[in-house]
This record gives C-alpha cells, sequence and structure tokens, in this order.
C-alpha cells in the first residue's frame, strides 16, 4: 500500500513581528500575498499593534484573521497597554476574543514582578476558566553574566517542569538555552498548543529567530511529528528579517520560511 500523506488542521500564520522595521500593516500584506493562514500580532512599539479597531480593520482589508496575540511582555515593552502585567493580559484576552484569535502567547514573569510572580500560575489558571482563549506559556532562555547563567523568569525560564495546561514552544529559543526541543515537546505531550517556528545556531546568547532550515534546531522534525500526532495548534513563523538587505529579500526569506513549514507539516503514514 503506499505511503498517505496526512496533512493536519494546524494553520501557519506569519508573526507581524517578522517584518520589521516594516509596521503590522505591512504584515497583513505580505501575510495575504504569500497564502499565510493568518497572522499572529507582537504588541509591541507599533501604535497600530496596540489599536485593536486598526487591527480590526486591517484584518478585514485583507481578508486574513487574526489567529493569535502575543501580548506585550517584553523589557522594551514593559509601558505597552500600562504598567500592570495582569492589565495586559486582560487587554490581550479582550483582543483575542474580539478578533476571533484563539491564542494569547505570554512570557513567564520577571523576577523583579514579584506580586506578579507569585500569582501567576493561579492567576493565570482563574483568567483561563473565564475564556475560550488559550493562554500558552513560552519557553524563554537564561542570560549569559561573566560565564554564568542568571535566570531573570520567575518561576523558571523552562515552563515544561510545571502544570501550566498550555505551553508555547519556541525553536529560537531552544538553541539559546541549549535544550533538546524534541524532548521537551514529548515531555509536554498535548501541553504544546503552540509552536513559534524559527531556527537558530545556539552558539551565544543571541535569540536569532532565522529561517526555518538554516540553523541546527529540529525544525523539519518538529513539523514532522506534529503532523504525525494530529496537532491542532498553530504553527507561527516568528523570524528576523531585519538585516534584510532589500524588500525583495525580505519577502523571499518570508516565502521560504512558509514553504519549509508547508513541507514538513505533513506526515507519510
Amino acid at each position: 500500500m503506499a505511503d498517505v500523506i496526512r496533512v493536519p488542521n494546524a494553520k501557519i500564520a506569519l508573526s507581524t513581528a517578522s517584518v520589521y522595521p516594516e509596521r503590522t500593516p505591512d504584515a497583513f500584506e505580505l501575510a495575504a500575498r504569500l497564502g499565510y493562514d493568518g497572522v499572529e500580532i507582537m504588541v509591541g512599539a507599533d501604535p497600530v499593534s496596540q489599536d485593536i479597531d486598526v487591527i480590526e480593520r486591517l484584518s478585514e482589508h485583507y481578508e486574513i484573521p487574526v489567529l493569535a496575540i502575543h501580548a506585550p511582555c517584553l523589557l522594551v515593552t514593559q509601558r505597552v497597554w500600562g504598567r500592570d502585567p495582569w492589565a495586559k493580559l486582560v487587554k490581550a484576552q479582550k483582543a483575542a476574543e474580539r478578533l476571533g484569535a484563539s491564542t494569547v502567547v505570554v512570557h513567564p514573569p520577571f523576577r523583579w514582578q514579584r506580586d506578579y510572580a507569585r500569582d501567576f500560575d493561579t492567576g493565570l489558571a482563574r483568567m483561563q476558566d473565564e475564556t475560550d482563549v488559550t493562554f500558552a506559556v513560552e519557553n524563554m532562555f537564561p542570560l549569559k553574566a561573566r560565564g554564568n547563567d542568571v535566570v531573570p523568569y520567575s518561576p523558571d525560564w523552562n515552563p515544561t517542569d510545571y502544570d501550566f495546561p498550555h505551553v508555547t514552544l519556541d525553536l529560537s529559543h531552544t538553541a539559546v538555552s541549549g535544550s533538546d526541543a524534541m524532548e521537551m515537546a514529548t515531555k509536554l505531550g498535548d501541553r504544546l498548543s503552540h509552536l513559534h517556528l524559527a531556527d537558530g545556531l545556539g552558539v551565544s546568547n543571541k535569540d536569532e529567530h532565522l529561517v526555518p532550515g538554516r540553523g541546527n534546531q529540529p525544525c523539519a522534525a518538529m513539523l514532522e511529528r506534529l503532523a504525525s500526532s494530529g496537532y491542532g495548534g498553530l504553527v507561527v513563523l516568528e523570524i528576523n528579517t531585519r538585516k534584510a538587505t532589500s524588500r525583495t529579500e525580505r519577502i523571499d526569506d518570508l516565502a521560504e520560511a512558509l514553504a519549509f513549514a508547508r513541507l514538513y507539516l505533513a506526515a507519510a503514514r
């Protein structure tokens, strides 16, 4: 009997961060042009990314759905949507509900956010009970300082060791942390509900977000594994194109990333 190619229902989205230094509207345009299934909004310094009214109009204009919201959790976005981390998550949840997005991506708290960190797991569980939107906690990585690992996150940079019901696995972050991405996926099982697809070499403390296939992470094997298991979450291309020498080169990188995901997100059985 010939092998049967099984393609899961997982949708492939473009993170709006992938077009930087272009802006959120450009991400919608390129996602539509290249054939992505939707976008993940990285809420950041770009005012458009913070404005749900404008995001809704862009989605309607380009006929590209918003599939996920990445809450503003980075150091550089500490003042975006206010200073209260819980208020940020509530706003992200409301945005997701309004736009029809299935997932809010959230980072573990920083250690200096003591009250937030102390109540993070119970507070997140309480919010999860009140909505159909999934809160997926993302794996991060330790930092290097004078040759030592410094962990700025609480309870840890690695959510796989905790009881979060939904986790985002980022393959650029596994490169930086020196983690075994496939082992993490095995440990997570059904808790792996969101994938940030990117690559990395892991030779420094730099979070590279390379086009899949240009680093040493098991991007192809991960997609094949998800396809074989009937994965129903999202696959989000979150790559770094800021060094592209032209818009044409950026578009080529985004097209290559999508083609890679489409190719390997299928399994012969």
